[in-house]
C-alpha cells in the first residue's frame, strides 16, 4: 500500500479489497457467518412467537392487560415502525462510524428491549418495547449486509448472503414450536410461558455479543475513513490464519484501487449518487422488495384465517403448518443460493420471482376451484415460498452491492424501510380484508396480487438486474473516494485456491465454484 498526501485528505492505493476477495473459505470466514448472520434467526423467532402467543397473552391471567387484536395490530405495527426508523437511523450512523461500532450497539439495543419486554406489566409498556426491539432489528439488517458483503470473498458472497438472510426462518420453525410449549399450561402457568419466551430470545442474543466481539471492522469502511493502517494490520491478521488452517502460501492479489480518503460523504450526496447516478438500480432494488414484500404478505397475513375459515383447522393447530412452511423458505436460499454465484444475478433473481409468482397464480386457481385441503394448500405454499425466499434473500444481497462503499447501509436502510413498510402497513390494510372475509373469491384475489407483483419484479430483473457474481464490490460499484485517474481495481477477483480444506470442488474462470455441500456456508 502507498500513500500520498493531499490537499484535503490523503489518497493511497490499495490492494485490500482484492485480498479480502481472494481468500479461499475458512474457519474465520465461519466466525464471522456465526457472529453476524445468526441474530436473523432471532428476528425469525421474535416476530414468530408474538404471533403464535397473541391469544395466550389476551387472556386472563396472563398478567397483561391487552387484547389479541392490539397484539397483532398496534403491537405488530410498532414493531414495522420501529424496524423501519431503526434501519434508517442507524443506517445513516454505519456509514459514518462503522461497521462494528453499529452491529455491537444496535444488537445490544434489540437484547435490552427483548428482555425488558419479558417483563412487561402494562400494554403500554409493552408497546415501547415492541417497538424499541423493532428498532434495533432494523439498524441490524443495514449494519449485518453492509459488515457480511465487505469481509466475504467475492466467489461466495451471494450463497452466504442468501444463506444468512433465509436464516430467519430457521427462528421462525423455531418460534412456532417454541409457542406450543409456551402455550401449553400443563407446562407453564398462563402469565410465565410468554415471558419465558423473550427471556430466551434476550439470553440467545447476549451470548452473539459475545461473539460479535470478535468480528473485526470491514477494512474497506476503514481504508476510505483515513484507518488504512488499522485495515492492513487485519487483513495481514486474517491471512495469517488463513494461512496457517491450510498450510499453503495464498495466492498473490490482483488488483490495486486509488482512494482519496475522506471522514464523512454528505446526505445529499448519498441521495445524487443512489437516485441520480444509478436510478436504473434504484428501481431494481425498489421492484424486488415491494414485489417480495406483497407476496409475503398475501400468504402470510392470511395463514390462519384461510386454514380455519375454509378446512376447519384448529386455530392451536396452525402452527405446525406454520413450521413446515418456514421449512420450505429456509431450504430455498440454503439450496438454490450456490446458483446466484455460478449461474449469476440475473438468472437466478428474475426466474426466483417469476417462478413463486407463476406458482402462487397457480395456487389461486387450484383454491378458487376448491381442489385444495389444508395439507395440499401447505404444500403449494412450500414450493411457492421456497423460489419466494431465495428471491427475497437476493433483494438484500442486491442492494448492498449494487451501490457505491459509501452509500452501502444507508441504501440497505432505505430499500429494507421501503419494503417493511409497505409489508407491514399495506400488506395488513389489503390482505387482511381479503382473507378474513371468509370469500374464496377474496382469497384468490390476494393471492392473484402478491403473485402479479412479484412477476413484474421478475421481469424488471431480467432487464435491470446487476451480473455481481464473483465481482469485487469496488468494480460493481467504483468506491465514491476512488480517484478516477488511477484506480486500478481488477473487473473480477483473481483466481482463488478452492473450496475448504481438504476438498476440491469445480474450477470456473474466476476460481472455485465453491466448497463441497458438505461445507460450504
Amino acid at each position: 500500500m502507498t500513500t500520498a498526501e493531499a490537499a484535503s485528505g490523503r489518497t493511497i492505493t490499495t490492494d485490500i479489497p482484492a485480498r479480502l476477495d481472494r481468500l479461499p473459505w475458512s474457519r474465520w470466514h465461519w466466525t464471522i457467518v456465526i457472529g453476524l448472520g445468526t441474530v436473523w434467526i432471532l428476528d425469525g423467532l421474535e416476530v414468530t412467537v408474538v404471533g403464535n402467543i397473541a391469544s395466550r397473552l389476551s387472556e386472563p391471567g396472563s398478567g397483561l392487560a391487552i387484547s389479541s387484536g392490539q397484539i397483532t395490530g398496534v403491537a405488530a405495527a410498532l414493531y414495522v415502525a420501529g424496524a423501519c426508523l431503526g434501519a434508517l437511523f442507524w443506517g445513516r450512523l454505519t456509514d459514518r462510524f462503522g461497521r462494528k461500532k453499529l452491529f455491537m450497539i444496535t444488537l445490544a439495543v434489540y437484547l435490552a428491549a427483548t428482555a425488558l419486554t419479558a417483563v412487561s406489566w402494562e400494554a403500554w409498556w409493552f408497546f415501547l418495547f415492541r417497538f424499541l426491539t423493532g428498532f434495533g432489528i432494523g439498524g441490524e439488517y443495514a449494519a449485518i449486509n453492509s459488515a457480511i458483503d465487505e469481509l466475504i470473498p467475492a466467489n461466495y458472497r451471494g450463497r452466504v448472503d442468501l444463506m444468512i438472510n433465509g436464516s430467519f426462518w430457521l427462528g421462525a420453525v423455531g418460534g412456532s414450536l417454541l409457542s406450543i410449549v409456551a402455550l401449553d399450561t400443563d407446562l407453564l402457568a398462563a402469565n410465565v410461558g410468554w415471558r419465558l419466551t423473550f427471556a430466551l430470545g434476550a439470553f440467545l442474543a447476549l451470548v452473539i455479543l459475545l461473539v460479535r466481539r470478535h468480528v473485526p471492522e470491514s477494512p474497506r469502511w476503514l481504508l476510505i475513513h483515513g484507518r488504512d493502517g488499522e485495515a492492513e494490520e487485519i487483513v495481514a491478521g486474517i491471512e495469517r490464519k488463513v494461512e496457517a488452517e491450510r498450510g499453503e502460501s495464498l495466492p498473490a492479489p490482483h488488483g490495486e484501487l486509488e482512494i482519496h480518503q475522506r471522514k464523512s460523504v454528505s446526505f445529499m450526496e448519498i441521495a445524487r449518487t443512489v437516485f441520480g447516478r444509478y436510478r436504473r438500480r434504484a428501481v431494481l432494488g425498489f421492484s424486488l422488495f415491494i414485489g417480495q414484500a406483497f407476496l409475503y404478505n398475501a400468504i402470510t397475513f392470511g395463514f390462519g384465517a384461510i386454514l380455519t375459515k375454509f378446512f376447519d383447522v384448529p386455530a392451536d393447530h396452525t402452527g405446525y403448518y406454520f413450521a413446515v412452511i418456514a421449512v420450505g423458505n429456509f431450504c430455498g436460499p440454503l439450496l438454490l443460493g450456490k446458483l446466484f454465484d455460478t449461474v449469476g444475478r440475473r438468472v437466478m433473481i428474475s426466474s426466483t420471482y417469476l417462478l413463486s409468482g407463476v406458482l402462487l397464480f397457480g395456487t389461486a386457481w387450484l383454491f378458487d376451484r376448491g381442489s385444495l385441503s389444508a395439507g395440499t394448500l401447505t404444500a403449494c405454499w412450500c414450493a411457492v415460498l421456497f423460489f419466494a425466499s431465495a428471491g427475497a434473500s437476493s433483494a438484500y444481497l442486491t442492494v448492498s452491492e449494487i451501490f457505491p462503499m459509501e452509500t452501502r447501509a444507508m441504501s440497505i436502510a432505505f430499500f429494507y424501510a421501503l419494503g417493511t413498510a409497505a409489508g407491514g402497513i399495506s400488506g395488513p390494510l389489503l390482505f387482511a380484508d381479503l382473507t378474513g372475509t371468509g370469500k374464496v373469491g377474496d382469497t384468490v384475489l390476494a393471492f392473484s396480487i402478491g403473485a402479479a407483483l412479484m412477476c413484474v419484479a421478475g421481469l424488471v430483473a431480467a432487464v435491470l438486474a446487476v451480473p455481481a457474481e464473483r465481482r469485487s464490490l469496488e468494480d460493481i460499484a467504483r468506491p465514491l473516494t476512488a480517484a478516477a485517474s488511477r484506480a486500478k481495481a481488477a473487473a473480477r477477483p483473481g483466481r482463488a485456491s478452492g473450496g475448504s480444506p481438504g476438498t476440491s470442488g469445480p474450477r470456473g474462470p474466476q476460481g472455485p465454484a465453491a466448497p463441497p455441500a458438505a461445507s460450504r456456508p
